[in-house]
């Protein structure tokens, strides 16, 4: 048992949790950091790093696939699903040991052990040898999220699995049914069709990726048709039970069996067992309820990430660590800005979103214009083999303002951010054109969308 005084404690060590005790360490405060796993949290241990790196491999295996179409004949290649996991841990393993070594370059303590707010400024961590007390002038709780399941059926990471299991085992199953169809199940769906598995999404709303502009819903369907990944949506799951080839799946529109289930309807906070509910911190819809820096309802006790609510995204998490960092410090840090935080999926084609869809657009009565450009007339894309998809630019039409920018298609996820720095200073659709674009590259796209929107595309 020891007794730690600093001036920040962080309660975990995800993306926002190390971001956020790098930061306050960089403004001069002492700070300890409090993790039961290892440092990087579920993102980079568990979700994230490893999918990425299970993605990758899927890319290449399809790439092996259609080596033909490059003039390279390959025979009888074996594309071995446990090398890949195995792969994707050592991936998270040296990013895990990056955080490591950022903590003890910016001399921060790391406790291990689950951490609980005791009362405001104490926080007890309860180890494997007993139970250490950090004492701290502010606390940054970051304890992130978990992955949720429809109610009455219960995840056991053998028949029904989670991501967190997904990542961990080490054979493809013959058969999969994913439940959910946002950025988790449509890129697991991916991995698991790569290597041969049978994938049939059941989602409950009308469409693959719902919070994605309808267009990249209806591309990204086909997409998946022709790799034969099955798709249901408009379809509510009633019941998960063993049977058939290992489970079975009863929805309002029939019945559906596959070796394994993949739940991926959503991730929940982790506000239980903080300590939140004796120091009185308000919660609102089941996450922290927190101000514009990111200060909850009590003094001194601060909340980023996935508990402060949404996007429950990584980039996000550490904006907020930054922010909540800098106020501490006794700074005016810059208020998030959640209209402009992109969304990327990386499946195969990729997804990336900013700002607000067309529909969305004109629901909230604005007169927009719309300029979209396909990849199978960008020379880049031509080259590369990979036309699927396009960039769609959506503006206000009288001011130019972008509203919002929804790609689909190679590298979308690396794009995005032309869009987003746009945003940020405020580019209209003129600054943009203005802006020389290099060629070949895939960029040229976003040049020739924000050129149609203006009813000036060159070559389309």
């Amino acid at each position: 048992m020891a007794t730690h005084k600093v001036d920040v404690a962080v309660v975990g060590t995800g993306p926002g949790g190390y971001v956020s005790a790098i930061r306050c360490a960089q403004l001069g405060l002492s700070v300890a950091a409090v993790e039961d796993d290892r440092p990087g949290g579920v993102c980079l241990n568990w979700g994230c790093i490893p999918t990425k790196a299970l993605l990758r491999n899927a890319e290449v295996v399809h790439l092996f696939k259609r080596a033909g179409d490059f003039g390279i004949r390959v025979q009888g290649f074996e594309a071995d699903y446990a090398e890949a996991i195995k792969r994707s841990r050592g991936v998270a393993d040296r990013m895990a040991k990056g955080v490591e070594f950022l903590f003890r370059k910016n001399k921060i303590t790391l406790v291990s052990g689950s951490g609980t707010l005791a009362r405001p400024g104490v926080v007890g961590v309860k180890g494997k040898s007993g139970t250490d007390t950090i004492e701290a002038r502010a606390v940054i709780l970051a304890t992130g999220s978990e992955p949720k399941s429809l109610p009455g059926i219960t995840i056991d990471e053998k028949l029904v699995i989670s991501s967190n299991g997904a990542v961990r085992q080490e054979r493809a199953p013959k058969s999969l049914i994913v439940i959910g169809a946002g950025a988790v199940g449509v890129e697991f769906a991916d991995v698991y069709a790569a290597y041969g598995t049978a994938v049939t999404i059941l989602e409950a709303l009308p469409r693959l990726v719902p919070i994605e502009d309808e267009e990249v819903s209806t591309h990204l369907a086909r997409s998946f048709t022709r790799r034969d990944i099955t798709s249901q949506t408009g379809v509510k799951v009633q019941s998960v039970k063993p049977g058939g080839a290992g489970v079975v799946v009863e929805t309002d529109g029939g019945r559906f069996e596959a070796e394994q289930v993949l739940m991926a309807v959503g991730r929940a906070a982790r506000v239980r067992g903080v300590g939140l509910e004796a120091l009185g911190v308000t919660l609102d819809r089941g996450f922290v309820k927190v101000s514009a820096r990111m200060e909850t309802s009590v003094k001194g006790v601060y909340a980023i990430g996935d508990m402060a609510g949404p996007p429950l995204l990584a980039h996000k998490a550490m904006a907020e660590g930054v922010v909540a960092a800098e106020a501490i410090a006794g700074k005016d840090p810059r208020p998030i800005d959640y209209g402009n935080v992109p969304s990327c999926t990386y499946c195969r084609p990729q997804i990336a979103s900013i700002g607000i869809s067309e529909a969305r657009a004109r629901e909230n009565g604005r007169e927009i214009t719309v300029g979209k450009f396909p990849f199978t007339a960008n020379g880049k894309a031509v080259a590369m083999g990979e036309t699927e998809g396009f960039v769609k630019v959506v503006a206000d039409k009288a001011t130019g303002e972008i509203l919002g920018v929804h790609i689909l298609g190679p590298e979308a996820t690396e794009m995005i951010h032309e869009f987003a720095v746009g945003r940020t200073l405020e580019a209209t659709l003129e600054e943009i054109i203005h802006t020389i674009h290099a060629h070949p590259t895939l960029s040229e796209a976003a040049l020739e969308a924000t050129l149609g929107a203006l009813g000036q595309a060159i070559h389309i």
